[in-house]
């Protein structure tokens, strides 16, 4: 495909996904259906091009003076892939492309409008809804914070000590070009692609079958290091899902111990015990919804209840932007009231002395500090213990929790803290 169609196939999925509420990644498949024709760089170039207007399309619409489709897509190659304006009008030229560029739309691609004077959640590309949400949570930092989140997000992997070591493991994932991320000896970091390019194919890596690394976002890897040294210890991660931060304690534990995956939803399940299998992990047990009391036996015997709880997802809006638009007040009430009954019934599962971390890849006060308090106030018998972990020394806020986002920890945004049962 010559650019033009594939600026073209760009702004007619980005229709799809705003006429029908269409999931980006349901609106890609679809328009990949349909276009057989499209090969892997095509592909590549059209999800990139989407999923950049959709992380920006406020502040483009108001910097283009049109908020289409077209205005956007045509935005983000000038703004963000920065074409020069006579490229993009000989692409839409194109046979196939979207059409000759009106003068509007010229004079709009050659001086833009500024954002200085814009509203912060059309410079921030973010609803108007979440203003005072966001300024709970960053104060007068709300710009730069939600900018940051507005880039493409890097690749981050986990070396897995379970089957090799961190020297081997580098050099293994260097040949994708990951380098150290340089807060944890384990993590590594393959940056954001630009533009049009491609993510390396992380699985076509020999090492990613052996199970030698994992891809976890790095503010994820650090959210299960906050458990610390728990070897030998006995360990429930509550809402395992897909079982990133399930294989990262694992691997903590170094295969002694006891760990148990729990998911309310089965299905996430299965792919929690095959990434269980190929990272050599030995114990491991899945404590399936299936069963009819699948968690009985261990109330108040764990000496860790890891709670990576249902959230907005409003940490991760790099990576999933069409996310942000979607979201509605009532979906965030929604899962407030998720998140206080998750927190309630992994509490019960926490021995005394024993240690509860609760964690969401939420930016939202609503959804963090506002449900740990609600917690507290209903659970006299726990206490915070203050974030100690010395990497992240900069990201704990005066509460004792740890605070990341991608504009301070050049993570996905991630909030947990750390609570201990003190009495019965």
């Amino acid at each position: 495909m010559r650019d033009g169609g594939r600026v073209s196939a760009a702004i007619e999925v980005l229709t799809e996904i705003e006429a029908r509420h269409f999931p980006v990644k349901m609106a890609l498949k679809r328009w990949g259906e349909a276009s057989r024709y499209a090969g892997s760089k095509d592909r590549a170039f059209v999800s990139g091009l989407v999923l950049d207007a959709l992380r920006r399309k406020r502040s483009l619409g108001f910097m283009m003076g049109d908020t289409s489709a077209r205005a956007v897509v045509l935005g983000v190659l000038s703004q963000v892939w920065a074409w020069p304006v006579d490229r993009i009008a000989q692409m839409a030229g194109e046979e196939h492309g979207p059409g000759a560029l009106a003068e509007v739309e010229h004079k709009a691609l050659s001086a833009p409008a500024s954002l200085d004077d814009a509203p912060a959640p059309v410079a921030g590309d973010y609803p108007d809804w979440l203003e005072s949400s966001l300024v709970r949570a960053f104060g007068d930092g709300v710009r730069v914070e939600m900018v940051a989140l507005s880039q493409r997000a890097p690749v981050d992997l986990r070396i897995n000590t379970l089957k090799t070591d961190v020297e081997r493991g580098a050099r293994a994932v260097a040949l994708i070009g990951a380098e150290p991320a340089g807060v944890l000896a384990n993590a590594f970091r393959i940056p954001a692609p630009q533009a049009a390019d491609r993510t390396p194919s992380v699985e076509a890596v020999p090492a990613f079958t052996k199970g030698w690394f994992e891809v976890q976002d790095l503010g994820s890897q650090i959210a299960a290091a906050l458990a610390g040294d728990i070897k030998g210890k006995q360990v429930l991660d509550f809402c395992a899902g897909g079982g990133g931060k399930t294989l990262a304690l694992a691997a903590a534990m170094g295969n002694s111990g006891q760990i148990f995956a729990h998911d309310s939803d089965a299905r996430r399940l299965a792919d929690t015990i095959r990434r269980g299998q190929r990272a050599g992990v030995r114990n491991l047990q899945i404590r399936s919804p299936i069963e009819a009391e699948p968690l009985k036996g261990l109330e108040g015997r764990l000496d860790l209840v890891f709670v990576d709880a249902p959230c907005t997802g409003a940490g991760t809006w790099r990576r999933h932007p069409d996310a942000k638009w979607r979201l509605s007040p009532d979906q965030l009430a929604k899962r407030q009231i998720e998140q206080d009954s998750v927190l309630t019934d992994a509490a019960d599962f926490v021995r005394p002395g024993g240690r509860l971390i609760y964690v969401t890849c939420s930016l939202l006060v609503e959804e963090n500090e506002d449900r740990i308090a609600a917690f507290l106030a209903r659970h006299p018998g726990f206490a915070v213990r203050p974030i100690s972990l010395e990497a992240v020394s900069g990201h704990v806020t005066d509460q004792g929790y740890l605070r990341l986002t991608p504009h301070t920890a050049g993570t996905d945004g991630f909030f947990a803290a750390v609570l201990e049962r003190t009495i019965h």
